[in-house]
């Protein structure tokens, strides 16, 4: 995940108001509803010791989601009455929740917008083929390319004449091949798609796979459905899944790998709480690994103004020069030192492996 979107959460000093909530139900219950949880989450935030004016910020900014379409959810940032960012969610959060803290709590966004693929689907014909693109937030046409018309179909005679018309339909399909796997190399590039689901007949789809561009090979898979058909949501969602599961798992091989010393005797990886902060001070995190359920990105570290002041205990960040701190979660923590360094953060839940040991871990920079 890019983390670039949340420079403006760390532009002013905390403390924070951080807001999750859940958009997804809609009923005709819903604006009321969505009303008694605007107040019910403002009064949490008193309750944690938040400000009068950034309680009701964030519930104005709430009640004014009453009537919101939105498919999945919102999170609010706010502090010293504005609200700062208000990210929409590519995923609904589990529960509503609201925190008031030194710093904000910007963790959840990995799961729940940060691994998002946006997705071409190509509905493939020997004719050519239609793009949809697929996103959290729904469906809109991209594009249509169209081959040569003539000829397309097979006859099943042996005569001589009928062969060499067999063969013109085979440079057909081969044009019309190239000709499709071009536009969606395009399409994929103006769109920044992660994801490009090909659906038609096996020939079909293979085809314009073979023909797309090495670089979009790992992005591309083939959906096991007919020509002409439109794939469900399920059907993408299912696709989305199984892209962001590959991803965590080609990064935790990586971190693997990484872990172990060089010939140097160094490694290229690093994990637990103290070795990532001294990271974090040494700006030399790449990308920050979190699994959010691991018990070390809610352990408590120590934090100064500045993002690399970063501690495991407070009496260090004194030795450091710092005479400020407060106490803050040690995966927001890592992340704002990942903001102000340009590293990126991946949620590895979707994986298996058990790694980062803690559930935070980071590809270095340097060893």
């Amino acid at each position: 995940m890019d983390l670039a979107f949340l420079h403006p959460l760390y532009e002013h000093p905390g403390p924070w108001a951080s807001v999750y909530v859940d958009t997804s139900r809609h009923t005709e219950g819903t604006p009321h509803e969505r009303h008694l949880t605007a107040q019910a989450l403002a009064r949490e935030l008193a309750g944690q010791g938040c400000d009068e004016a950034t309680c009701g910020a964030v519930r104005s900014a709430l009640e004014e989601l009453a009537h919101s379409s939105e498919p999945n959810g919102r999170a609010l940032f706010a502090r010293a009455g504005e609200v700062v960012l208000d990210p929409s969610l590519a995923r609904a959060p589990l529960r509503d929740s609201a925190l008031w803290a030194p710093l904000p709590h910007t963790a959840p966004l990995l799961e729940l917008a940060g691994e998002d693929p946006v997705c071409v689907v190509a509905y493939i014909d020997r004719r050519g083929a239609d793009f949809e693109l697929r996103t959290a937030l729904g469906r809109r046409d991209a594009g249509t390319v169209s081959g040569r018309q003539h000829p397309i179909h097979r006859t099943s005679t042996v005569d001589w004449s009928e062969r060499r018309f067999q063969l013109k339909v085979e440079n057909t399909w081969e044009h019309n091949a190239t000709e499709v796997a071009d536009a969606l190399a395009v399409c994929q590039e103006e769109t920044g798609a992660d994801l490009l689901i090909l659906v038609g007949d096996d020939r079909e789809r293979r085809a314009v796979h073979d023909r797309l561009p090495r670089r979009l090979h790992e992005r591309a898979v083939e959906a096991p459905h007919g020509s002409g058909s439109r794939l469900l949501d399920e059907d993408v969602e299912q696709a989305r899944a199984e892209h962001v599961r590959r991803r965590a798992e080609r990064e935790l091989e990586r971190f693997l790998a990484a872990r172990e010393p060089g010939e140097d005797g160094r490694a290229g990886a690093v994990e637990g709480v103290p070795a990532l902060v001294e990271a974090a001070r040494e700006h030399r995190i790449d990308e920050l690994l979190i699994r959010p359920d691991g018990p070390d990105a809610h352990r408590e570290v120590w934090i100064g103004e500045d993002p690399d002041q970063l501690a495991v205990r407070r009496t260090d960040l004194k030795i450091l020069g710092e005479q400020n701190s407060w106490p803050a979660r040690a995966d927001d923590a890592l992340i704002r030192s990942a903001v102000a360094t340009g590293a990126v953060a991946l949620s590895v839940t979707p994986a298996t492996d058990d790694s980062p040991s803690g559930g935070l871990g980071a590809l270095l920079r340097w060893a």
